[in-house]
């Protein structure tokens, strides 16, 4: 890497001193009149902005200046200024390589981002007797010949490979010609290599081959094949076929490689074509690699938040060239953009001091060139779409599984919004339902909804259905909110029944429904005389396994929510002399009816309000049989099984269980009332559950 030039730094801090505005114009007073790069820092110290300026004083102060003109992004960093920091340097040419080094350490937050962190591979020629040619990612003033940076390290590789099937560059590591081997290596007997360690081949000779390998690596094919054509003329005069043949397989390689440069410019110069493309929030730099007259390749970068930094085009492109172009080794006569922009003075000055050769930078308007730079537009605006798309992949993939599952279940368009129910209970007791949304088979939490049954008694999976899918549909419909592509239920033929009861009642007809029952993995949907079975890979079977399984995990985790937050408070309140104030101290002493029943009176009478006597009091009441629940394992829970218990009460919905055939009809319609928190201790219940509306959703 190229040394940087000598800074001088100066910070300028308002820790401890009263007033930052008066702290910040002190500091705005001292910065100096030279060239240099400054920085705008936050209260935290954090860097918010890096710029470069002819004038540090000048622009610094511009900034803070009354008469400013209104601009977006100024205004709402100078907001957030607390502190100014620069560094000077000796011209603003060295300013602008040192504003893109300061950039890509800090990454202010009201900087255009180029988000690599990777250093890009080179291929280096060595500067050796015998040189070799090696991949290096770090750049050293060593007389060596580098070429790159190679953005598609495959593309390098390739061309690495190549170079060791067309010329016998050797491998080794040894100090040529101080350090010797006795014999050969492998590479000489598979004739990847002339053997110079051991004089198989003259300096002079290597040395010829090698200026072969800087043509090729500079672009020069034609000029390398017309040699090889020589040397294999050569070869076939002297009768020496088995070289003539070895040259004549290395021809065909040249030349397959100067077939894949097919675009070609009239005049056949060396140039590089620099080019910007952008959407939105993203740009793509582009450098199109012209020698000779042929594209070689292409590098690209893609910068980011250009729209919080409130940037334009000329100044992305200043920051693209500054931050990957110039950094380069090896720079043509001429360098081709595609507008103009504000360095451009600056870059120029910085390609006279530090390239081998003049460099023309040009604009052009017309003509052939700027058919160049159009066509390295096109080509940074497909870059840039495949960078777009590609955080859509995943997106992508679940679209496909959608539409498998559109295929499969017959369904009359793409169900990319699927809503899944499933009910929980424990033999009746803490009923609840919930439902689940997912969107590209991906589930949305923002629309995950639980509820607690209201209207059904005992345990009728069928009724709790078509309470839980009425109440989400009611408020759907009565919000104005879209219906889902699919209704997916936990159970069998009767869940499928109770929810298309529901849609009927409501007068939803274009909404499918389809159920799927855990013990087979057999999905019922209506008009099918039969379940559908799809084999155990399908993707379609899958996507509505993980909407089931997801269902049943979040109505499970609210049943047993609502179980722990009854068994606490139902074992303490009926005990005699005991109110609420004094429930909640037991409870928040003791976690536990079982850890209070296995407490001493002593602990209890050393919380305020209870004495000796209450606590023996309590003790007996909880170790006696009254109100305490046994203790032991639960009973397993349930979640969408077989329907059991009377049928349930849902006001102003008629559960509908017929399909082909099979029926079972239960309509209820007196009034509306809440069951949860019935008798004593459901003013603590409610105190310990989170509130819902209608649909399920947190008030």
């Amino acid at each position: 890497m190229r040394r940087l030039p000598r800074q001088h730094t100066a910070g300028l801090s308002a820790a401890g001193e009263p007033g930052r505005a008066e702290a910040l114009r002190r500091k705005l007073a001292l910065v100096p009149r030279k060239p240099g790069v400054y920085l705008m820092k936050g209260a935290g110290g954090e860097v918010l902005y890096v710029g470069k300026a002819k004038d540090l004083r000048s622009r610094v102060r511009s900034y803070f200046a009354p008469s400013r003109a209104p601009h977006v992004r100024i205004d709402a960093m100078v907001g957030h200024v607390a502190d100014v920091d620069y560094l000077v340097t000796d011209s603003e040419v060295e300013a602008l390589l040192l504003e893109s080094n300061v950039i890509k350490e800090h990454n202010p937050r009201f900087n255009i981002e180029l988000r690599d962190d990777k250093t890009y591979p080179y291929l280096k020629v060595t500067n050796e007797p015998y040189p070799r040619v090696v991949v290096t990612r770090r750049l050293r003033n060593d007389g060596a010949r580098y070429f790159g940076p190679f953005t598609q390290v495959a593309a390098m590789r390739r061309n690495l490979a190549l170079i060791q099937d067309l010329f016998r560059v050797r491998s080794c590591r040894y100090d040529l010609p101080r350090e010797r081997p006795s014999r050969p290596c492998l590479d000489y007997f598979i004739k990847k290599c002339d053997a110079p360690c051991v004089d198989y081949v003259s300096r002079e000779e290597y040395g010829a081959m090698m200026d072969e390998v800087l043509a090729f690596l500079s672009g020069r094919v034609d000029v390398v094949a017309e040699r090889v054509r020589e040397r294999m003329e050569a070869a076939a005069e002297r009768l020496d076929f088995e070289r003539a043949a070895l040259l004549k397989k290395q021809l065909d390689q040249l030349r397959a490689v100067e077939e894949g440069q097919r675009v070609h410019a009239a005049d056949g110069d060396d140039r590089d074509v620099i080019a910007l493309a952008r959407i939105g929030d993203l740009a793509c730099g582009l450098i199109l690699k012209v020698r000779a007259g042929r594209v070689l390749g292409k590098e690209h970068h893609v910068l980011r938040n250009l729209t919080a930094a409130g940037s334009d085009p000329a100044e992305a492109l200043g920051l693209f060239v500054t931050r990957w172009y110039l950094r380069g080794t090896d720079f043509p006569p001429e360098v081709l953009f595609p507008f103009d922009f504000g360095d451009r003075p600056l870059v120029e000055a910085w390609l006279a001091e530090h390239a081998s050769r003049p460099v023309r930078v040009r604009v052009p308007r017309r003509g052939e060139k700027r058919k160049l730079t159009q066509l390295a537009e096109r080509n940074a605006f497909l870059l840039l779409e495949e960078e777009t798309l590609r955080g859509a992949d995943d997106a992508q993939r679940a679209a496909d599984v959608v539409r498998a599952l559109q295929r499969e279940l017959a369904l009359p368009r793409l169900p990319r919004t699927i809503a899944c129910f499933d009910v929980s209970t424990l033999q009746g007791a803490d009923p609840v339902g919930a439902c689940v949304v997912l969107e590209n088979g991906a589930p949305r939490k923002s629309e995950y909804r639980r509820f607690r049954i209201r209207y059904v008694e005992g345990q009728d999976d069928f009724a709790m259905i078509a309470e839980i899918v009425g109440r989400w549909l009611r408020g759907r419909l009565e919000g104005g909110e879209d219906l889902p592509d699919l209704l997916v239920v936990d159970g069998g033929r009767g869940q499928l029944g109770s929810a298309l009861g529901v849609l009927a009642e409501l007068g939803v007809e274009d909404v499918p429904v389809a159920a799927l029952a855990k013990q087979d993995e057999e999905i019922y949907v209506a008009g099918r005389p039969d379940p559908l079975v799809l084999p155990r890979r399908s993707e379609a079977l899958r996507l509505l396994q993980r909407a089931r399984d997801e269902a049943h995990r979040f109505a499970v985790a609210y049943h047993r929510h609502r179980r722990a937050a009854r068994t606490l408070v139902s074992g303490v309140d009926r005990i005699p002399g005991v109110g609420a104030r004094r429930r909640r101290a037991l409870l928040s002493r003791f976690g536990s009816v079982d850890r209070l029943r296995t407490a001493r009176p002593e602990e209890i009478a050393e919380l305020p309000g209870f004495s000796v006597r209450t606590a023996e009091r309590i003790l007996a009441h909880l170790r006696g049989a009254g109100d305490a629940e046994p203790a032991g394992a639960p009973e397993p829970e349930t979640a969408g099984g077989p329907a059991g218990g009377a049928a349930g009460r849902v006001p102003g919905i008629a559960v509908d269980r017929r399909i082909d055939g099979a029926s079972a009809r239960g309509v209820a319609g007196e009034p509306e009332t809440s069951r949860s928190g019935e008798g004593a201790g459901a003013a603590e219940q409610a105190a310990l559950e989170p509130a819902f509306d209608g649909m399920g959703r947190p008030l």
